[in-house]
């Protein structure tokens, strides 16, 4: 049940990444065609205003559709109608236009032209699967010649579009992790007995869930350090606990501890944990330093990548639902934790300067800003094509770690 919840969670995390763009490009009127939650195709869906809401069949995430990413080319119109060409190839004569006045960037004669092509293409009989390609296309380059394409508006209104993603990412991990101060963090261990080791020395003289340690060899321990001072101050010879249980001491032992592999003596169990909450602003404040302290790490972590020394530290998407069930397992404040690092790092993840990550729209509209010209098609290919080989190899790399560990090696 654990790793379905988790499965859940990192779902979530992708939706609401995605619905951080759609919301912002409403707000900046660059209206979005398509809004899913999970995947297509769709199970159902809905046309309200000129945006297609659905359900889509492949449970993970979601999915928004923003028009007109790239300004339209000539090849574009080209590659969507070659099976239908293949066809139909009198269908050329009202492609060939089309084709023309895009090549010479007369993109509103294009926009008039495209309906008369379009019509064609419905009277043409078509397999299916040109036809779905050649209506896909030419949705597409009509989306592109609008007049809210993401490639005609301002450079601002482009960042803030693109950012919105990571961004509410980065605002549900602070949240997150202000819920977590808010219902308490760990502040002390406690002389209280969590869980007891198998087969440990503590196991065998019966120490139990709950017990408290109130003195060692007769001396008394009012807190946990003073427990465990007196267990490694043994060094391995005979000690007896008393405990209290039920409202009643009693004593248990002798006993001897045993050397762990840190050098310590214990005798195999974990204390309790006192928790400190915060009111809301304390909590806000809590997380939000915790989160520079996380990001700070996490940057580390992609400096020692590009240096060689970090590579155990990637971990996949297995790696994290794995993780995240584990932390369930813990507890429902645990799992709140992880689930806020998740959103951190996918925030984080999203805006490295890569193409087509987040970060890499980003960094091509201020360069284009600067050029104070649109950067060719052409570049934005190239550039992807590096971006997702690292992306690939960043996530192999976890797989790799996360295997190995599921194997125990």
């Amino acid at each position: 049940m654990s790793i379905f919840v988790s499965i859940a969670g990192l779902a979530l995390l992708i939706l609401i990444h995605e619905a951080g763009h759609f919301l912002v490009a409403l707000a900046v009127r660059m209206r979005p065609r398509r809004f899913y939650v999970f995947f297509p195709p769709a199970i159902v869906k809905k046309v309200h205003n000129g945006i297609e809401y659905g359900i889509g069949a492949i449970p993970l995430g979601g999915y928004v559709k923003i028009p007109g990413m790239h300004k339209p080319a000539e090849r574009d119109l080209e590659a969507a109608l070659v099976r239908a060409l293949e066809e139909a190839p009198w269908l050329e004569r009202d492609l060939e236009p089309v084709k023309s006045a895009l090549a010479a960037g007369q993109l509103d004669e294009a926009r008039g032209l495209l309906p008369g092509l379009t019509a064609a293409v419905e009277r043409a009989r078509l397999s299916e699967p040109a036809e779905r390609a050649a209506k896909r296309g030419l949705t597409d380059i009509a989306d592109a010649l609008s007049g809210d394409a993401y490639w005609r508006a301002p450079v601002w209104k482009r960042i803030a579009v693109i950012f919105a993603g990571p961004g509410t990412n980065l605002v549900f991990a602070v949240l997150l992790l202000a819920g977590v101060f808010m219902l308490g963090v760990p502040d002390e261990r406690t002389r209280t007995v969590d869980r007891i080791t198998a087969a440990s020395p503590a196991a065998g003289i019966g120490l139990q869930q709950g017990d408290e340690i109130v003195a060692v060899q007769g001396r008394p321990t009012r807190s946990f350090d003073a427990v465990s001072q007196e267990i490694r101050g043994s060094e391995g010879r005979a000690i007896t606990l008393t405990v209290r249980r039920d409202g009643r001491e009693i004593s248990l032992g002798p006993v001897q501890a045993q050397k762990a592999e840190d050098g310590r003596y214990v005798i195999g169990f974990v204390p309790g944990l006192e928790y400190k909450r915060y009111g809301p602003v304390g909590a806000t404040w809590q997380a939000i330093a915790k989160t520079g302290e996380v990001t700070a790490a996490i940057g580390r972590a992609l400096g020692r990548i590009v240096t060689g020394s970090g590579r155990d530290e990637v971990s996949s998407p297995v790696g994290i639902v794995q993780g995240s069930s584990q932390a369930l397992d813990l507890g429902f404040r645990y799992y709140l934790g992880v689930l806020a690092l998740i959103s951190l790092s996918l925030a984080l993840l999203n805006l490295l300067p890569l193409l087509p990550l987040d970060g890499g729209h980003i960094a091509f509209s201020i360069l284009e800003k600067v050029r104070g010209r649109a950067i060719p098609r052409e570049a934005y290919e190239r550039f992807s094509a590096v971006g997702i080989a690292l992306v690939l190899m960043l996530f192999f790399i976890g797989l790799s770690n996360d295997i190995g560990r599921l194997g125990g090696t």
